[in-house]
């Protein structure tokens, strides 16, 4: 199994807006959770040492539940990346052990992610997100999910 997965994205956008759509709890409201899925909860701890909660709500048909995450910010350079541990947690951001919250015994209990800035001269950004773990029988499920959070992230800025 791949011990990362990798999704890259050019926004018609400078890096200081995508920036937002990460730091700012209103946005990733909008992006978190893949297709079908919304965010009904982001507390967002933006810098070095905070932590965030993040919520996602299921559809209806797969259950209507709520999981929720926490991110750790490691490191923040302004415009340039963004590096967290990502983990699953309760309600109330306590982390919790993936098995305890009905993923695979292979799903990994620390995810760590980051989210780099490379801006070009057009006035255009790439965004490239690394999660350094292995998902084991959900590696193609995760990287889907990336794909399509990065996909509406990405519609943001075009409205």
């Amino acid at each position: 199994m791949e011990k990362f997965i990798t999704v890259n994205r050019i926004f018609d956008s400078l890096p200081e807006d995508v920036w937002k759509l990460w730091s700012e709890s209103e946005n990733v409201k909008q992006w978190w959770g893949p297709d079908s899925f919304t965010c009904p909860l982001a507390t967002m701890d933006f810098r070095e040492g905070g932590i965030s909660l993040v919520a996602m709500k299921y559809p209806e048909e797969m259950g209507d539940q709520i999981s929720y995450c926490i991110w750790a910010y490691t490191s923040i350079l302004p415009f340039k990346c963004i590096e967290y541990i990502q983990n699953l947690s309760d309600k109330n951001g306590v982390k919790q052990n993936p098995v305890s919250v009905s993923m695979p015994s292979d799903f990994p209990e620390d995810v760590r992610t980051v989210v780099e800035f490379i801006a070009f001269e057009n006035g255009k950004t790439e965004v490239i997100i690394t999660e350094y773990a292995d998902f084991g029988q959900m590696t193609h499920f995760a990287k889907l999910g990336l794909e399509q959070c990065i996909d509406k992230a990405k519609l943001i800025l075009t409205k």
